[in-house]
C-alpha cells in the first residue's frame, strides 16, 4: 500500500477523475435514457401482455360459463322435450286405446242388433213354416175325417154337443 501511496500523481488522478466524469456524462447523456427507455418498453410491452393474458383468462372463463350455461339450458330444453314426446306418445296411446274400444263396442252393437234381426228372422220363418205344416195337417186330417159321411155326422154331432147353449 505504501507504494501505491509512493507512487500517487495528483495530476494523473484529476485527468482520470475528469476522464471518469466524462464518461458518466456521456453514458447518462447517450446510453443511459435509451437503455431506461428500452427497458420501461420491454416492462410495459411485458405487463401489457400480462394484462392481455389475465383479460383473455377472464374472457376465457367468461366464454366457458356461458358455454356450461348454454350446455344446462340445451339439457334442460332436451329434458323438456323429451318429456313433452312421452306425454305426447302416452295421450296418443290412450286416444287409440279409447278410440279402439269404441269403435269395438259399435261393433259388438251392430253384431247384437245384426244377431238379435237374424234371430226375429228366424223365429217368424219357424212360425210361419210350423203355421203352414199345421194347416196341411190340419187339411189333410180333416179331408181323412170328412171322406166318410158317417164320420161327418159324428163330427158335426160332436161339435154340436160341444157347444153350450144360454
Amino acid at each position: 500500500m505504501e507504494q501505491l501511496l509512493n507512487d500517487f500523481s495528483p495530476g494523473l488522478f484529476v485527468m482520470q477523475t475528469v476522464l471518469l466524469l466524462g464518461l458518466i456524462f456521456l453514458l447518462v447523456k447517450f446510453a443511459w435514457k435509451p437503455i431506461l427507455n428500452s427497458l420501461e418498453d420491454r416492462e410495459k410491452g411485458i405487463q401489457d401482455a400480462l394484462d392481455a393474458a389475465e383479460s383473455a383468462k377472464k374472457e376465457m372463463q367468461n366464454i366457458t360459463a356461458d358455454s356450461e350455461n348454454l350446455l344446462k339450458e340445451a339439457r334442460a330444453e332436451r329434458e323438456t322435450m323429451l318429456k313433452e314426446a312421452r306425454e305426447l306418445k302416452e295421450q296418443m296411446l290412450a286416444d287409440a286405446r279409447e278410440e279402439a274400444q269404441k269403435e269395438g263396442d259399435k261393433i259388438i252393437e251392430k253384431a247384437k242388433a245384426t244377431i238379435d234381426s237374424e234371430k226375429k228372422a228366424a223365429v217368424a220363418d219357424i212360425k210361419s213354416q210350423v203355421a203352414n205344416l199345421s194347416l196341411e195337417i190340419a187339411e189333410k186330417v180333416l179331408k181323412e175325417e170328412l171322406s166318410d159321411k158317417s164320420k161327418q155326422l159324428k163330427l158335426v154331432e160332436d161339435m154340436l154337443g160341444n157347444v153350450k147353449l144360454n
